[in-house]
């Protein structure tokens, strides 16, 4: 058990939000940032000060944008700030490990420039405990989606370090590494369980490689 996971209690219900179109964090993964424009370091040194923990959220690009900024989807991930140092040119290289998905209630008034929300946690609250192996094993079908996805991408990996992975660490990676586009990677977000994101990962593979398509842009925050 992780010793600095927080207990539901302890979840805060309003938080700072990192508004990043095309990096997904999922619970039990680790998201490396480079941290430089004034209003995410301001974030960042606000969270590192009070619990470490904001939220990585991606902007929706279906809706209208709105007064603060780019429209956000409706679901996000909390997110704790587990490693950071400073570099001599002002920026701040974090590693920010998903603790739970929460749901926005409500856009609340920014603070040095960021935005924040009101997060909902409830239908997320099993995010907290450590995956447990559902009914069926995804790795034999994940892997045999991975090579050829790879291969039409002209992805080189690491096959020893994949295929000793475990099945949720392995999903968790995946969905999070692979280039996707913005509404696949929402779509991973918001699969109810583990089994479920699987599923969701072994299509999106399938149907990447048999298109050959480009990846998508770079992700930029909003």
């Amino acid at each position: 058990m992780d010793p600095f996971q927080p207990a539901p209690e302890q979840l805060p219900p309003e938080i700072a939000v990192f508004p990043l179109s095309g990096a997904l964090l999922l619970p039990g993964g680790r998201l490396p940032l480079n941290i430089f424009e004034p209003r995410y370091l301001a974030m960042t040194l606000d969270s590192l000060a009070h619990g470490r923990l904001f939220g990585m959220i991606q902007g929706d690009p279906s809706r209208p944008r709105a007064e603060s900024g780019t429209a956000l989807y409706s679901v996000g991930c909390l997110g704790r700030i587990s490693s950071f140092s400073e570099t001599d040119d002002g920026r701040l290289l974090i590693t920010l490990t998903g603790v739970a998905r929460f749901r926005v209630a409500e856009e609340i008034e920014m603070r040095r420039g960021y935005r924040r929300v009101r997060a909902d946690y409830a239908p997320y609250l099993a995010d907290l405990d450590l995956p447990a192996a559902e009914e069926g094993d995804p790795r034999e079908d994940i892997l045999a989606a991975l090579r050829p996805y790879f291969s039409a991408k002209g992805i080189e990996a690491n096959w020893g370090a994949i295929e000793e992975m475990a099945g949720p660490s392995l999903v968790t990676t995946l969905s999070m590494v692979c280039p996707f586009a913005v509404p696949e990677k929402q779509a991973l977000l918001e699969a109810p369980t583990l089994t479920e994101r699987a599923q969701t990962l072994v299509t999106l593979l399938r149907m990447a490689a048999h298109d050959g398509g480009d990846l998508p842009p770079d992700a930029r925050p909003s």
